[in-house]
């Protein structure tokens, strides 16, 4: 039942799908880690975790922007590159 299930899934949803993973791993590896390592006391890994995620979400919405602006512009950048 499964392999039906994932044939049913177009290709660009697994690598999407695989690039967040790679980008949630990538975000614990270095900057949620450093974070609560860093930190002493329990309510200041909590704090330390929750400006983390601050974080996460800038970086989240700063991708969205960047790539909302790359394809509201694409003609025009393509005719600049090219």
């Amino acid at each position: 039942m499964i392999p039906f299930a994932i044939t049913k899934i177009g290709h660009q949803y697994v690598l999407f799908g695989i690039a967040a993973v790679i980008c949630l791993v990538t975000f614990v590896a270095l900057i949620l880690s450093p974070a609560l390592s860093g930190a002493g006391r329990l309510w200041e890994k909590t704090a330390a975790g929750v400006l983390s995620l601050f974080v996460l979400a800038a970086l989240i919405v700063g991708g969205v922007v960047i790539g909302l602006v790359v394809v509201k512009y694409w003609p025009e950048i393509h005719e600049f590159i090219a």
